[in-house]
């Protein structure tokens, strides 16, 4: 029956280009298989399913074409995803206890989160290129096990630095699982029904995100902040499934740009470490690894970040969009919990409960996204998207401030935006990218994103800090109105460069 299925989903592809066609987003072009070409060819003979089905076997077991039993392994991943990435927001509760508990500055104790957020934006891009040539399965078993040995090491953590190293650690194991799961839909699902498992993935890492300020502070309140350590643990627990379910792959020709690597890694942290302390020598720099990083490249045959994707406008726009959704949501994320506390007097349960009904309405959301990705393609749930986000930026603007309540409603529509948004950007993306160009352009999509989130945060603090001395209504007001700004401008962007460039595309 798999042979079949592979049959079916290639009809199922024609069909998508005409229906995608019709919505202005056409698939990629790429070189027919041996595999299509029969296919193609035997056709005209096959009048039955019967047929069909038989002749799909014959050709799977002749080509030794891959697949994966997508019902079980998607949901799977997606589990794993939102386990991950809910680690990356419990800790923002656990912070006063951390903080609490061994002295420290609120800068220190900020490094638990912000460094954190910084190694698993780097790792995400590496396990992502490193899946152009070794096994998904081999890097998913590598990254989970760091993650877990880390989380125990952490459980038992008694002192600031101990605590800093776990989850460094944890984040190196835990980048590969968001982008690794991109690698894998845009591998082995076609493009037909690719949208629904890209819907699947991305809204369970914004389920992750909405959920890690509930269930952190729970857990803080009634455990302690060391608790925190296990959730993310569990993770270990599902290798024996992924063991099932994971396709066996051979490892490929390729080598790893170590030296691109430490260039990109060390031009990203400059720059989050300047935008944090305002040292001039550090934006000094990072320019100068970035700059490296670029003459480096030109040089490099196969190169840690392909520079030659930058060249391609709409994967620059489609970056640029998924940079400011990532930064507007995490700036949400910290200025409502900051808001509520601090102009409405909410304790941290409350809080989590004004987040929770808009992080579930993410996690219903999916079931719809990918259903209409597939069926309208990526541009019409894209402007969808835009269009929530704005809106719910605006609300914010005009009424957050009035009531606490309103907060929750409004998270709804960011919630409803971001999730359309990060599935049909990452679909949109798996569509444009060659081959040979999935792992290094997925990944440098996801970094680009946690480093949007990362950033959106630090500019909604200083946006804050630098307010100081007014009422609290308007520097809320006024933080919220910056982001509303931003998202107009992803807008002007989407209708001046992604949609006249898939307009030139059908052309």
């Amino acid at each position: 029956m798999e042979g079949a299925r592979i049959l079916w989903d290639r009809r199922a592809d024609e069909t998508l280009k005409s229906e995608t066609y019709k919505c202005g987003s056409p698939p990629a072009p790429r070189k027919a298989s041996n595999l299509e070409r029969k296919l193609t060819t035997s056709k005209a003979t096959m009048n039955t399913k019967r047929d069909l089905e038989k002749e799909g076997e014959r050709m799977v077991k002749e080509e030794g074409y891959g697949t994966i039993q997508e019902n079980r392994i998607i949901p799977l991943w997606s589990l794993t995803v939102w386990l991950v990435v809910m680690n990356t927001t419990m800790f923002n509760v656990a912070l006063p206890s951390v903080i609490s508990e061994f002295d420290l500055s609120p800068t220190a104790g900020s490094w638990i989160v912000s460094g954190y957020s910084i190694v698993f934006a780097l790792s995400t891009i590496t396990f992502s290129r490193l899946s152009d040539f070794i096994p998904i399965g081999r890097l998913l078993f590598t990254g989970v096990i760091i993650l877990g040995i880390a989380s125990i090491i952490g459980y038992f953590s008694n002192s600031f630095e101990f605590v800093l190293i776990s989850r460094m650690v944890q984040a190196m194991g835990a980048g590969a699982v968001p982008g690794l799961g991109m690698v894998l839909a845009t591998r082995y699902i076609p493009i037909s029904r690719r949208g629904r498992a890209m819907s699947l993935i991305s809204s369970a890492a914004s389920l992750g995100f909405g959920l890690g300020p509930v269930i952190g502070g729970g857990i803080t309140q009634l455990l302690g902040w060391n608790f925190l350590f296990i959730v993310t643990g569990l993770v270990l627990l599902l290798l024996p499934v992924f063991k099932v379910y994971l396709p066996v792959e051979q490892k490929r020709e390729g080598s790893f740009d170590f030296v691109g690597a430490l260039l990109t890694g060390g031009g990203v942290t400059s720059l989050l470490l300047y935008l944090s302390s305002f040292s001039w020598y550090l934006l000094v720099l990072s320019v100068l690894f970035f700059g490296t990083l670029v003459f480096y490249s030109k040089k490099k045959e196969d190169p840690f970040i392909r520079v030659s994707l930058f060249k391609n406008t709409l994967y620059v726009s489609l970056l640029i969009i998924g940079l400011i959704a990532f930064m507007t949501h995490f700036a949400l994320l910290f200025v409502m919990p900051v808001m509520l506390s601090n102009l409405f007097g909410k304790e941290p349960a409350t809080i989590g409960f004004v987040i929770f009904p808009g992080a579930m309405l993410s996690a219903l959301a999916a079931i719809y996204v990918g259903r209409w990705i597939d069926r309208f393609g990526n541009l019409p749930v894209m402007r969808t998207g835009l269009v929530a986000l704005l809106l719910s930026v605006v609300l914010f603007s005009l009424f957050a401030t009035k009531a606490f309540y309103l907060t929750a409603i409004f998270y709804m529509f960011t919630s409803i935006g971001f999730s359309s948004l990060t599935s049909s950007l990452a679909n949109e993306n798996s569509r444009i990218l060659s081959e040979d160009e999935v792992g290094s352009g997925m990944g440098m999509l996801q970094l680009v994103q946690f480093f949007g989130g990362a950033l959106g945060v630090a500019v909604a603090g200083l946006l804050i800090e630098g307010q100081q001395g007014i009422a609290l209504e308007a520097i809320y007001r006024n933080v919220f109105i910056v982001y509303t700004i931003l998202v107009v401008i992803s807008i002007v962007i989407y209708r001046v460069k992604i949609k006249r460039n898939v307009s030139l595309e059908l052309e």
